[in-house]
């Protein structure tokens, strides 16, 4: 019987676990992450879940940026300043997003 509870204790651990993963929208709704005019994810509240998941999205949108501007004959930071400039409009209220001053202000 105690095998089963530490199985059982085991697999409760693990579930809420991967129920605390986070995404890039629950990380924005959270407020640990926002967008920033360069184009990438900012961490606003620096946790490892969120420092973790901007690198991993960071990488992933400079993959996509540079395939870009390779297509259309312009520079990886043309394409990630105009990238940046949409995500921030895109912003819905309530999200964060890096200010011209470098702050990060709730839109």
């Amino acid at each position: 019987m105690k095998t089963a509870a530490r199985w059982m204790a085991i697999g409760l651990l693990l579930c809420s676990s991967l129920a605390m993963a986070l995404d890039v929208g629950g990380a924005k709704a959270q407020g640990l992450v926002g967008e920033q005019p360069d184009g990438y994810l900012g961490v606003v509240k620096a946790t490892p879940e969120a420092v973790s998941l901007a690198a991993d999205i960071n990488a992933k949108r400079r993959e996509a940026y540079d395939a870009i501007a390779k297509k259309n004959g312009t520079t990886l930071d043309q394409v990630a300043i105009l990238a940046g400039q949409k995500a921030i409009e895109k912003t819905p209220p309530g999200s964060y997003v890096k200010a011209p001053n470098g702050q990060w202000v709730k839109k």
